[in-house]
């Protein structure tokens, strides 16, 4: 694969591609509703950890609205919702965070580990902050074989103290490796708010200002306002392809869900039916005033005053990615367990 022109300007977005990002916000949201009606209507069909993503829709769909076919994507444990842009089936999906043999992974990697190399997506990784060193690893690779690929790295803000962040960017940056770092700031690191943080345990803010340490562009971007992100992120996938090398981008949103479903056993735990930020955090009002800044809400309400569609064009989308992910928990919860004599498949000593 040979670099190539530009990605395309936001006002220069055809009416189709809008269509296409909101349909895809849609179908991230919809997924992480069953994802977490599951622990309510199916106990102990997920067994241990969920990390949702809804909030995040804006930032996933306008970053991965860049890409070309080639690139690959790298998130973090949080990852559902960027396969399901790029095209893997979110049937299978589902039945990989059920642990079920017709999974991406047969059943092997559950929630944390998604992966589906035949789009693009290679892995997920469940250890903080480690899977930004991995798409730096592909980017050289890309690199090396001048294949014009450009890696999209995406992890948590509590990613950015970790010494893999810091060594990671400095040799990106050195290598001028095709990689953008895109660090979803949800304001929270696990249970600690970014108030917290601030006076404890995170220096520096915005975060983007990390970038300088490492001379390469770094920019803040609203993370809840789809075309921002795409045109924060494409100029610096503009860069990365070019041979100019890596940029961070910070993109800042509220996340709706906790920061970890978990149950192995019946019942389901009162936290999981609303956002811990009720439940646990005891802060209402932040979380009120989040749901009024919604991704999806916000995006659908510029579609519709530009005229790209209607209110009941938006209702059939709506409705259409309902009725897909109905189907898709049906499939999932009908998929068989893993047999037991499959246990030591895949493992290497």
């Amino acid at each position: 694969m040979t670099a190539t022109t530009a990605t395309t300007p936001t006002a220069a977005l055809s009416k189709d591609r809008l269509i296409w990002m909101y349909t895809q916000m849609c179908r991230i949201r919809e997924f992480e509703e069953r994802v977490k009606r599951t622990f309510v209507e199916h106990p102990g069909v997920i067994r241990g950890h969920a990390h949702l993503g809804d909030g995040a829709e804006a930032s996933i769909v306008g970053a991965l609205a860049t890409r070309q076919e080639e690139d690959l994507v790298m998130p973090s444990y949080r990852c559902h919702g960027y396969p399901i842009v790029l095209g893997t089936a979110p049937r299978a999906l589902m039945a990989e965070i059920y642990q079920r043999k017709d999974g991406v992974c047969k059943g092997f990697g559950g929630s944390m580990h998604l992966a589906d190399p035949a789009h693009h997506f290679p892995t997920a990784s469940g250890i903080i902050g480690q899977g930004i060193a991995h798409a730096a690893g592909a980017a050289y690779a890309a690199q090396v074989k001048q294949t014009g690929q450009v890696v999209y790295s995406f992890f948590g803000d509590g990613s950015s103290k970790q010494g893999a962040f810091h060594e990671t960017l400095n040799l990106a940056a050195v290598w001028k490796l095709p990689v953008v770092f895109v660090l979803e700031n949800n304001e929270y690191q696990a249970y600690t708010h970014v108030a917290l943080e601030d006076a404890n345990a995170m220096a520096g803010d915005p975060l983007s200002q990390k970038a300088k340490a490492y001379s390469i562009p770094g920019v803040t971007v609203d993370g809840t306002d789809v075309l921002k992100v795409y045109e924060a992120v494409g100029k610096a996938v503009d860069r990365a392809r070019a041979g100019d090398g890596p940029s961070l981008i910070e993109s800042k949103f509220y996340r709706f869900s906790p920061h970890g479903n978990a149950i192995t056993v019946p019942p389901v735990p009162t936290q999981f039916q609303e956002h811990e930020s009720i439940e646990v955090y005891g802060r209402k009002p932040e979380f009120e005033a989040a749901k009024k800044n919604d991704p999806i809400l916000k995006f659908r309400a510029v579609l519709i005053g530009k005229g790209t569609f209607t209110e009941a064009d938006a209702k059939k989308i709506d409705d259409s990615v309902r009725a897909e992910m109905e189907e898709v928990v049906k499939f999932a919860l009908a998929s068989p367990m893993p047999a037991p004599e499959d246990a030591l498949n895949y493992v290497w000593a």
